[in-house]
């Protein structure tokens, strides 16, 4: 059995043919988890499928918080067996993906060379108050910022707002990478100013990369220095 979110289950649907489907919409994600618990606890094999990684955004978390609320063990692949009629064990293998951050990043060049903070603009799980603490601190830290869900149908000013704050500790010049559908079809890169973040068309699959204070933009790539040509001769005539 497969579950997933609708979009995402038709983006694999060649690969699943002939299998048992659970498809929801956005914001069914509970009741998507909790279908597909149950299924498992019924002993069924079940795959709940993300986009990127299932652990960064997506529903990993979810599923070890739902077990842990509904008081069911879980025990990781290999671990032993688990019988027909022991409904409250799960075994449970979290396989890993690649996160937009990562493909965004590859397409861009390197922008995340070096330390980076990752933050959603989505206000629905998580209060906005403390969304903009966080972009404050990673801001004044010099993190170089890499922002998921920017904008969405009933969310249109956070990325606006996102950009006012980080526009007090950068140059407005700063690069930023606009990614969106990395490696899908309508796949789309973009390199902007600080200043210029919010005239580029973005949506929810689309991911945003602000740099440091040492990022820089070269030809059509971004990239930000581990800080290499400060500690080695790079580029530098030894002679001199």
């Amino acid at each position: 059995m497969v579950a997933g979110y609708s979009t995402y289950i038709d983006l694999i649907r060649p690969l699943i043919d002939g299998k048992e489907i659970i498809s929801t919409g956005m914001t069914k994600e509970v009741a998507r988890v909790e279908a597909a618990i149950e299924q498992a606890r019924a002993g069924k094999s079940c795959a709940i499928v993300s986009s990127g990684d299932p652990g960064i955004y997506a529903m990993a978390g979810l599923v070890f918080e739902t077990c842990k609320i509904k008081g069911i063990a879980i025990v990781p692949p290999g671990s032993g067996t688990r019988t027909a009629d022991d409904r409250n064990v799960l075994r449970i293998e979290v396989v890993p993906g690649i996160p937009a951050l990562s493909a965004g990043a590859a397409l861009l060049g390197a922008p995340l060379t070096h330390d980076f903070a990752v933050v959603s603009l989505s206000d629905l799980l998580t209060p906005w108050e403390l969304i903009e603490k966080r972009l404050e601190a990673a801001a004044r830290a010099d993190f170089v910022i890499v922002l998921y869900n920017p904008k969405s149908k009933r969310r249109h000013w956070q990325l606006e707002k996102t950009q006012e704050i980080i526009l007090q500790h950068r140059d407005k010049n700063t690069p930023v990478g606009i990614v969106s559908r990395a490696m899908r079809e309508q796949q789309h890169i973009e390199i902007v100013t600080l200043e210029n973040m919010h005239t580029v068309e973005v949506d929810m699959q689309t991911t945003v990369f602000i740099g440091s204070s040492t990022s820089r933009r070269y030809f059509d790539f971004m990239f930000t220095p581990r800080g290499y040509s400060n500690k080695y001769k790079i580029g530098r005539d030894d002679k001199k």
